[in-house]
């Protein structure tokens, strides 16, 4: 079956706030019972985290009453790569010229875009290689197949120094740095801060609403994936 996992991902916290933000969420989440606040191995492996609380529920509506959470919070507060597990990206819009590049080797597609950055229906995900990412191309290949490789270096690149590399947009060529990319599937997020509930009923619209009211305004993303 696989271990399923939503992670709420502070999109503008740096590295100076992301302890005091995580402080102040999990604080929450502990006074109203959510979650425990003493942290156990209660994670995947090893890791330290936050097991549920006797109103657990709170965070998932009472329509979930018969699936009870069975592992705990993970609390991210250090520079990491947020993603949707299994797969990998299907598409990638550029925030200059508004063109959607499909992952999946389709090269630039120019319809039209939704508000909130969706491609059009049926702009599926991308073969996966081992690494559940698309495989890299070589010379020659469309335009969703040569700047995949271009975005693996730049993850690369923020994910060692914080640094922002940019990508050429390959229809506009408008160097974009990587944060500013959209997903057209949401599939990856860059952050310093995400709240990571492994196994857990779906999370409620309300539940996320009020996380990101704790987060000094901020925008957050939200992931759903499965290992």
């Amino acid at each position: 079956m696989g271990d399923f996992f939503q992670t709420i991902v502070d999109l503008d916290a740096g590295p100076q706030d992301a302890a005091r933000l995580a402080e102040r969420v999990v604080g929450w989440l502990a006074a109203e019972g959510i979650v425990l606040a003493a942290p156990t191995r209660c994670l995947l492996g090893d890791g330290l985290g936050h097991e549920p609380g006797p109103h657990w529920i709170k965070a998932t509506g009472e329509e979930n009453a018969d699936h009870q959470p069975y592992d705990g919070l993970e609390v991210h507060t250090e520079r990491t790569v947020f993603h949707d597990g299994q797969g990998g990206p299907g598409s990638v819009i550029c925030p200059r010229c508004g063109t959607t590049t499909g992952l999946d080797f389709g090269g630039p597609e120019e319809g039209p875009v939704g508000e909130d950055g969706t491609p059009p229906p049926g702009d599926g995900a991308s073969p996966a290689d081992e690494d559940g990412l698309p495989p890299v191309g070589g010379h020659g290949a469309p335009p969703g197949e040569e700047i995949w490789p271009k975005f693996g270096e730049a993850i690369t690149t923020w994910y060692e120094t914080g640094a922002a590399a940019h990508i050429d947009c390959p229809v506009c060529a408008a160097p974009v740095a990587l944060t500013d990319w959209r997903w057209g599937d949401g599939w990856f997020s860059f952050g310093y801060l995400g709240f990571e509930f492994w196994n857990w009923p779906p999370l409620s619209e309300e539940f996320r609403a009020r996380v990101a009211d704790l987060l000094d305004g901020h925008r957050t993303a939200y992931h759903w994936g499965k290992l």
